[in-house]
């Protein structure tokens, strides 16, 4: 059996959007709770137990209204439990991170919307070589300043609303967390030491002196490596892939994301969100907290 949970975050939801959503699904019984995690507080959401089915043509349906009237879906199994997973893997830029941290060193160098323009194809899926559009990008920011790399993390970066949250009840779960991007070490460091991720994949930058040369060094983490990173990560825990969460928004997180038991496309480009087990569109990261049981 299967449980459809339904949330919406800029406003509670309605007896009208709950009548509609129960005559798509047919649950068996219906509890609303109370969005108690992060800054979405107070927001309203229900579980719908025993949903009667989870086929495509009831997933449409729901997608369509709940596109419509801005409401997050997911359907789970009954009695999956976050701790039921062993580890959470995610993405960093726009992921974890509110922003395209390659685009934004650009901008030091007045070429964030020439990078931008890139990134955007990459992230939709339109560039089959990932490594080839990276490696174009970090050859535009040659010269650019490791201080404003460091003025960038300082001033620009944000984790996105409910990181924190979500990596808390993460570990206190008995989940171990891994970090695994495109982007670069010289944020990634940062962010594994604040926020305590067991494992980090990422790019290392090439620097002459103290300012980025446009190369990079080392193997590029690209779509594949990623799947491989999580891939090994699950194989020295002893888990299997089936026990893994992945969450992330850009085409280059498909292959760890259909490698693994759950997905979860954040905010995502369409391709990936097609792809995922599930999506939050208009919430934050602690939205899946109330997937599970």
């Amino acid at each position: 059996m299967y449980h459809l949970v339904i949330q919406r975050h800029t406003a509670p939801l309605s007896q009208d959007n709950l009548d509609h959503l129960c005559h798509i699904a047919a649950p068996i019984s219906l509890e609303k709770f109370a969005d108690d995690h992060g800054p979405n507080r107070g927001h309203n959401g229900a579980r719908l137990r025993d949903i009667r089915s989870a086929g495509p043509g009831m997933r449409r349906a729901l997608d369509a209204y709940c596109r419509e009237h801005h409401i997050d879906w997911a359907i789970v199994p009954a009695g999956l439990h976050l701790g039921d997973f062993k580890l959470l893997a995610m993405d960093m830029d726009s992921t974890l991170i509110n922003i395209e941290t390659v685009d934004e060193i650009g901008a030091a160098v007045g070429k964030k919307d020439e990078i931008a323009a890139i990134t955007a194809a990459a992230m939709r899926g339109e560039i089959a070589d990932y490594a080839t559009s990276l490696r174009q990008r970090v050859a535009l920011l040659s010269r650019v300043p490791l201080a404003s790399l460091d003025k960038l993390y300082t001033d620009t970066l944000r984790l996105n609303s409910g990181a924190e949250t979500l990596l808390a009840a993460a570990k206190a779960a008995g989940l171990k967390t891994q970090l695994v991007t495109g982007g670069f070490t010289h944020f990634t460091d940062r962010l594994k030491q604040r926020l305590g991720f067991d494992r980090v994949a990422a790019n290392v930058l090439g620097v002459k002196g103290e300012a980025l040369d446009g190369t990079l060094i080392g193997d590029i983490i690209d779509g594949e490596a990623k799947k491989k990173a999580v891939l090994a990560f699950c194989d020295d825990l002893g888990c299997d892939p089936g026990e893994v969460l992945v969450i992330g928004d850009g085409a280059n997180d498909l292959p760890m994301m259909n490698a693994v038991g759950f997905s979860v496309a954040y905010h995502a480009k369409p391709k990936v969100r097609e792809a995922a087990t599930a999506a939050i569109d208009h919430g934050g990261l602690d939205s899946l907290l109330h997937w599970f049981e």
